[in-house]
């Protein structure tokens, strides 16, 4: 889950002055203006969050509460819009999922919360994309019934906090974080201020997202960017990490013309919704289930040291059988390495390819991902 360019005017996240006194090199993205890396570099931040804990600024990424009168009422109009089982989410835990088209292609995807508290259930926290954000909360709205209804948290900022010491430092301020599961969610304190914190990240890392109003955003910032365990990084390593655990970005890896299924994301459907459907795109996707799709996403590695970029013809011989849709150097890795979409006879890891890169051919090989394994806090 990420965000793609724009064509909004830019804005400034509440955090724009800590990332400028911090040295920032700040760039437009997704509508607003975010730090692309800090005075150490991008591969400094990179091995950091691996090696300690990341604080990245996600405030530019639409939130939102859908509200109904139970739990069963807003689990059913978010299913209507999307493939993944929110009726059996069970209080204080979240899933990943996608905003589906009629078609079964993907308009965006989003985190869905259910609240650990009885007395907030009824209510469902959305995470969408900075880019999506405004054709997506129109795209809910306009599909929910008489009884449900889509409120807005622009009023809230967004920090994440990535790596294995993330825990740790975060647990120095709220202290309920420490026994989270993965995937889950809880309202707590940040000191003595009100958050709400999911655990789960888009670095393959142990992580952290906390949620506030703008308002205390950067003296949370702050406080933790204050910890010897804790540097702030920017958009640059989190594109090197995300693309280390395989996770997609929105607009390069999956768009409107891929499926859940082409994109590798069916175990983000679970089993009741794959039998039942009823979502958009479902009988597409009902079918790609038992047939198998034309295409899918994999994993991608050039041999050598030259990274191969989004938009790279995949060949085997001189026929095209895919492109790269996500590329570039993996610190951890240390080599290159890609994703893309493949004819699927063609999508078996260590299946060896061709990519033309500045018209160049460039050997190649299919890859399992995530190309790093993935250190989510998994529960004992």
């Amino acid at each position: 889950m990420a965000d793609s360019g724009s064509d909004q005017p830019v804005q400034r996240t509440p955090l724009y002055d800590c990332h400028v006194a911090a040295g920032a090199r700040m760039v437009p993205f997704a509508g607003y203006e975010m730090p692309v890396q800090y005075p150490a570099g991008i591969l400094t931040e990179h091995k950091w969050t691996r090696e300690n804990a990341g604080l990245f600024d996600v405030s530019h990424m639409g939130q939102a509460f859908l509200i109904g009168r139970d739990h069963a009422t807003v689990a059913a109009a978010i299913e209507a819009l999307c493939p993944a089982d929110i009726l059996g989410l069970k209080p204080g835990m979240q899933r990943y999922s996608q905003l589906l088209a009629e078609d079964g292609g993907i308009l965006d995807d989003l985190m869905v919360s259910r609240p650990a508290e009885a007395e907030e259930d009824g209510a469902l926290l959305l995470v969408v994309n900075a880019a999506c954000k405004e054709a997506d909360f129109a795209h809910i709205a306009a599909r929910l019934p008489a009884d449900v209804r889509l409120m807005r948290a622009d009023h809230r900022a967004l920090i994440a906090l990535q790596g294995p010491k993330a825990a740790a430092a975060l647990a120095r301020h709220a202290p309920e974080c420490a026994d989270m599961p993965f995937m889950s969610a809880r309202s707590m304190k940040f000191g003595s201020m009100p958050c709400h914190i999911s655990r789960s990240g888009y670095t393959g890392e142990d992580g952290f997202e906390i949620s506030m109003h703008a308002r205390h955003a950067a003296t949370i910032w702050d406080t933790l960017a204050a910890d010897a365990d804790v540097k702030p990084i920017g958009l640059g390593a989190r594109d090197s990490l995300r693309l280390e655990a395989g996770l997609c970005l929105y607009g390069h890896d999956i768009d409107t013309t891929t499926s859940p299924v082409e994109a590798a994301l069916v175990w983000s459907i679970q089993k009741r919704r794959r039998t039942e459907g009823g979502f958009p795109g479902s009988a597409r996707i009902q079918k790609e289930l038992k047939e198998g799709p034309a295409r899918l996403r994999v994993g991608i590695l050039p041999e050598g040291r030259q990274p191969a970029r989004e938009g790279s013809e995949i060949r085997i011989g001189e026929r095209r059988i895919g492109v790269v849709t996500s590329g570039g150097f993996g610190p951890t890795l240390n080599g290159p390495l890609a994703m893309g979409y493949v004819e699927a006879a063609h999508a078996a890891p260590g299946t060896e390819v061709t990519l033309i890169v500045r018209d160049k051919p460039l050997p190649a090989k299919i890859a399992a991902m995530p190309f790093v394994p993935n250190r989510y806090h998994r529960s004992k």
